[in-house]
């Protein structure tokens, strides 16, 4: 994914170390995101936790407050 072809809301959060690859997005003022890669291959072996912790804070997030609160974010 080129970089400059991303909407305005659309910001890049994750590069490849490899190759500089577009891996992780973030969607402002909503709770999208997204991740494409490997994990188990980052420098340590945490260094994807905050992903995960993102992730299970969302569901609890929908999970309190319904699905259609969560997407008027």
């Amino acid at each position: 994914v080129d970089e400059s072809t991303l909407p305005d809301n659309v910001v890049a959060t994750h590069r490849s170390l490899f190759d500089g690859t577009l891996q992780g997005i973030d969607v402002t003022g909503s709770p999208a995101f997204g991740f494409q890669g490997h994990p188990e291959a980052s420098p340590g072996p945490h260094d994807m936790a905050p992903l995960f912790e993102r992730f299970i804070r969302n569901m609890d997030g929908w999970k309190k407050s319904g699905v259609r609160a969560m997407l008027s974010k």
